[in-house]
């Protein structure tokens, strides 16, 4: 019981640190939150001495948990305005004008 639920905890502590990765917000907090239960459970049915590696889990669900948090309430996107786009479209729209000026002023003359 306690190798399947060490191996369970295992995956899910890897999930979590894929998904932290991720940019998935909270989504990742999924299974931080299973990964954690499990690990708790194991800690429980697990000897004094065979306690080290369901720490290091722990240890390594809980890192994860701060970053995803971190991640998702401090930093904040902003999406800038590319003001060289913006004259290249102004541009590009001033030039599609001029165009069509020139076209009629063609359609005058040949009439």
């Amino acid at each position: 019981m306690r190798k399947s639920l060490l191996i369970l905890s295992f995956v899910f502590v890897t999930l979590s640190i894929v998904f932290s990765i991720l940019p998935l917000d909270t989504l990742a907090l999924l299974p931080i939150g299973v990964a954690l239960i499990l690990i708790i459970i194991t800690f429980k049915k697990s000897d004094v001495n065979q306690r080290k590696l369901v720490k290091w889990l722990f240890t390594v669900t809980y890192i994860c948990a701060l970053f995803v948090l971190v991640k998702t309430y401090l930093i904040k996107d902003e999406v800038e305005k590319d003001q060289q786009f913006e004259q290249q479209k102004i541009e590009t729209k001033k030039e599609a004008k001029k165009e069509l000026e020139d076209l009629e002023k063609d359609l005058e003359g040949i009439e």
